[in-house]
């Protein structure tokens, strides 16, 4: 016989029908309910029991559920809050997200998206696990870090989607795996597609799917990137390059939560949270009308900052010694050491490509270096810039055809990378690459 206790769920309506269809519906999932009538009501219930989640009408007698929410926050930040909202109240639901609101249902209320919420919002980690998962994760002891690793464990807890922007190699899809591994979709796939990298004649199916027999070497039924993350999280990196074509498609996709494959004569039902990134300022490409200004709203609910590596340099030695000790695992060598020299040069380097140039830098240094540590020359790094201009300083003297070229082609490429920060498609259509070739060549060279 299980004893175990029952989940207590708070509901917060005026109206008593409302009330009723919540208490009937959430009985039968064996949950345990406890009812208010307004916002003075919810607020003392709230003092004496502890509650798994809250369900609050917006409007209410003495107050509205923005104001339940904010109260929340502030006594009870690891409790769940979903918003009742009057049926198109978009801009409601979104300031309720941004408030802490874990999501949103709209009346007149459907019971199975209902009984979909209760139980994503329940399949939440328990306070206290969330900040010491994700220390594992994200390095770094400075305020910038301990203000994001704040953040993440905040919006791991919503459905809201999360506009996460920042430089190029900052750690942006990091942070968008963490938020969905700390969340309810945790056990459920975490898609990530970088929108610069599909062919634009392709996006379509890579998207949404398609049926065979759609388009010439359609030969079988594929489904798409949303399909697949189904229940899930869909990470849109590099959402600003995204044409403006598939940019349509896109929103109607997230407004309707509902796709159609290419040749399909039906539309099939998606639950996905969408989180996205990008280097540029999604702002301005609206303003250059580059970027749908409503796709930008509805992608852009939270926005989340990942600071540069110049921003928290007191991380970059925590860093190093984490990437030193990777790279001796997997190479089963023993862990080469920093000369303090070596150290110093990495801490005063400006590193427009960040935490992944970090790791190129150091990959090559473990190679190059002798006797098991890195000394500053091994780093070669010129001041301002990622040229490599060290391994080019004796060019002059290579006899070997192919070597001189690859040294060459080395140059050119993170001269690239660094014009564009370290975004690898800006990068590749700079150099008049396709990716693939680009992907191809960074692996040649040992840049990858």
């Amino acid at each position: 016989m299980n004893t175990s206790p029952r989940q207590k769920i708070l509901i917060v309506d005026d109206e008593p029908d409302i009330r009723e269809l919540l208490e009937i519906t959430l009985g039968r999932m064996k949950l345990e309910t406890f009812s208010a009538r307004n916002l003075g009501e919810a607020q003392a219930l709230l003092q004496r029991e502890h509650f798994d989640l809250c369900l609050t009408d917006m409007r209410l007698p003495d107050g509205t559920g923005l104001e339940l929410v904010q109260h929340i926050q502030q006594r009870a930040p690891h409790l769940p809050v979903a918003m009742i909202t009057a049926y198109g109240s978009l801009e409601t639901a979104i300031n309720a997200l941004k408030a802490g609101a874990f999501d949103f249902l709209t009346k007149p209320v459907e019971l199975p998206r209902l009984r979909e919420l209760v139980s994503s919002a329940l399949r939440l980690p328990t306070a206290g696990g969330l900040s010491t998962a994700i220390e594992r994760r994200l390095l770094g002891d400075s305020p910038p870090m301990a203000n994001l690793r704040r953040q993440i464990d905040k919006l791991a807890r919503s459905q809201a989607p999360v506009y996460i922007s920042g430089e190029s190699g900052s750690g942006k899809e990091l942070v968008a795996r963490l938020i969905h591994e700390q969340g309810p979709r945790a056990s459920q796939p975490f898609v990530p597609v970088n929108c610069g990298a599909i062919p634009s004649e392709l996006m379509e199916s890579e998207f949404f799917g398609h049926r065979k027999g759609s388009f010439t070497g359609a030969v079988e039924d594929k489904p798409g990137l949303f399909q697949a993350a189904h229940g899930g999280t869909l990470f849109l990196d590099e959402v600003a390059d995204l044409p403006l074509s598939m940019q349509v498609k896109l929103l109607r996709a997230i407004q309707e939560k509902a796709v159609r494959s290419v040749g399909g004569q039906q539309e099939t039902v998606v639950d996905v949270r969408i989180l996205c990134a990008t280097h540029k300022d999604l702002e301005a490409e609206v303003s250059a009308e580059r970027f749908r200004q409503d796709l930008y709203y509805r992608l852009n609910v939270i926005e989340l900052r990942v600071p540069s590596l110049r921003e928290r340099r007191d991380d970059i030695e925590a860093l190093a010694m984490h990437v030193l000790k990777r790279l001796a695992k997997d190479t089963g060598q023993p862990e080469a050491r920093l000369h303090p020299q070596a150290l110093e040069t990495l801490k005063n380097y400006r590193f427009p490509g960040n935490v992944r140039e970090l790791e190129n830098v150091l990959e090559r240094a473990h190679t190059l270096c002798e006797n098991r540590t890195i000394e500053a020359q091994d780093l070669r790094l010129s001041e301002g810039n990622c040229t490599a201009d060290g391994a080019m300083a004796d060019l002059t003297q290579i006899d070997n055809l192919e070597d001189y070229l690859e040294s060459v082609e080395r140059k050119l490429i993170l001269q690239a990378l660094e014009e564009t920060r370290w975004n690898r498609t800006a990068a590749a259509q700079r150099l008049s690459l396709s990716f693939r070739s680009m992907r191809y060549r960074l692996k040649k060279l040992g840049l990858d």
